[in-house]
C-alpha cells in the first residue's frame, strides 16, 4: 500500500505499508484525496513535535471500505470525509458539546501501520495519516457526505474548513455588520474570509505580504486587501480598530499586531502556529476595554455536525470549495506539492490516489 511517511529526518513515498483489520469502533476508509496542510509541513520541519515514524496527512475523504463491530452511523460504500478529532463522546467535555477539549483525543497516537518486511510500526497523524491509500479511523471520525461532492474539495472540509470557518463561527461568533481583519490568507486564512463573509461581516480586511493573494482573498469575502498589518494602514479603513483580528500565520510579531489592531471589546483569534517555545507580548493596560485574546483548537468544531453543516453550504452554493484546490497531484508527486506550497504557489495542495 502507497503512503507519505516521515522517519523524523526526511519525508518519503513508500509502497510497502500495512494497515491491521479495523476494531470496534473503527472504520476502514479507501482514502480518494488528501489535502496537503500547513500542519504537515509543520511536522516535517519540527515546529509541531510528533514521535517518528510516522505516516502523514490528516486532511482527507473517500469511500468506507469495511467497519470494525458496534459501528452503525455509516456502511461500506459511503462517502466520507475525515475529521481529526478522535473524541471519546462520554466525558465532561463531550457531554458538553465541546469535543476538541477532549483529554482522551490529545496527545495519544497509535501504530495502526506497519511496513512489509521488517514489520516497523508506525504512528498515525492526527489520528488520520490521510496520505495512505487506507487509513483506519474512529467511528467518530468519519462523516457522511453527498456522493455529488467531489473528493478533492471534501476532503479540505475536514481541517481547513473547519478551523477557519469555525473559529468564525464557533469561537469568534462573530455577528453580522462587525468588523474582521484577516492576518495571513493561506488556506486557514481563506477559510477565515469566507466564514467572516458567510457571518456578514462587515468590513473584512485581508492581510497578505504577498499581492498574488489579492484576487482570491476577494473572492472569499475580503472587502479590503493590505500588503502590511501595520497599525496606520489598517486604521485607515477601520478607525477605531477592528471587532476582531485572526493572527494566520503563527508569528509573534503578528500576534501583537493582532491585538494592537482590537477596537473597544475586540478580539484577537490565534489560529497560526509557532514553534511550540514561542512567546509573544502585549501592552496589559490595553486589554482593560474588555478586550480578549483567544486560543482557538480545531476551530471549536463538532464535526458530525459542522461537515455535514458545511456539505450543504457548498452544495447551495454558499461556501467555495472548488476554488480551494489550486492543484491536484498524484501521491507520487509529494515532493513536488510540497516544494509548491512552502513557496505559497497554492492556496490548497489535494494528493490523489
Amino acid at each position: 500500500m502507497r503512503g507519505v511517511i516521515f522517519d523524523g529526518k526526511h519525508p518519503q513515498v513508500v509502497n510497502d505499508l500495512e494497515l491491521r483489520a479495523p476494531a470496534p469502533g473503527e472504520v476502514l476508509v479507501s482514502i480518494r484525496a488528501a489535502g496537503l496542510c500547513h500542519s504537515d509541513l509543520s511536522v516535517i520541519d519540527g515546529t509541531i513535535p510528533f514521535p517518528p515514524p510516522v505516516v502523514l496527512g490528516h486532511e482527507g475523504a473517500g469511500v468506507v471500505e469495511s467497519t470494525g463491530p458496534g459501528v452503525t452511523h455509516v456502511v461500506p460504500g459511503d462517502h466520507v470525509a475525515l475529521s481529526t478529532l478522535a473524541n471519546c463522546g462520554t466525558c465532561p467535555d463531550c457531554d458538553r458539546g465541546r469535543p476538541t477539549m477532549c483529554r482522551k483525543a490529545i496527545g495519544r497516537p497509535t501504530q495502526p501501520f506497519s511496513r512489509k518486511g521488517d514489520g516497523t510500526k508506525l504512528y498515525n497523524f492526527a489520528s488520520n495519516s490521510a496520505f495512505a491509500e487506507r487509513t483506519l479511523v474512529k467511528a467518530v471520525q468519519a462523516v457522511k457526505i453527498p456522493t455529488d461532492l467531489p473528493f478533492t474539495s471534501a476532503a479540505l472540509i475536514g481541517c481547513g474548513v473547519l478551523t477557519g470557518v469555525g473559529a468564525v463561527l464557533n469561537r469568534a461568533r462573530v455577528d453580522r455588520g462587525e468588523s474582521v481583519v484577516v492576518i495571513g490568507t493561506g488556506g486557514i486564512g481563506l477559510n477565515v474570509l469566507q466564514g467572516a463573509r458567510l457571518a456578514g461581516a462587515a468590513p473584512i480586511v485581508a492581510v497578505d505580504t504577498n499581492p498574488a493573494k489579492e484576487p482570491l482573498a476577494r473572492q472569499f469575502g475580503a472587502t479590503h486587501f493590505l500588503p502590511s498589518a501595520a497599525t496606520s494602514a489598517v486604521r485607515d479603513i477601520l478607525p477605531s480598530g477592528a471587532d476582531h483580528a485572526f493572527e494566520c500565520v503563527g508569528s509573534p510579531a503578528l500576534i501583537r499586531q493582532a491585538i494592537d489592531l482590537l477596537d473597544r471589546h475586540g478580539q484577537a483569534i490565534l489560529l497560526g502556529v509557532p514553534p511550540a517555545s514561542a512567546e509573544a507580548s502585549f501592552q496589559v493596560s490595553t486589554l482593560y476595554l474588555d478586550k480578549s485574546i483567544l486560543g482557538c483548537r480545531y476551530g471549536s468544531a463538532r464535526p458530525q455536525r459542522d461537515i455535514t453543516l458545511y456539505a450543504n453550504l457548498y452544495r447551495e452554493g454558499h461556501l467555495l470549495l472548488d476554488e480551494l484546490v489550486t492543484q491536484t497531484y498524484p501521491i507520487e508527486d509529494f515532493p513536488k506539492a510540497t516544494a509548491e506550497a512552502r513557496q505559497g504557489r497554492v492556496a490548497r495542495a489535494v494528493l490523489t490516489f
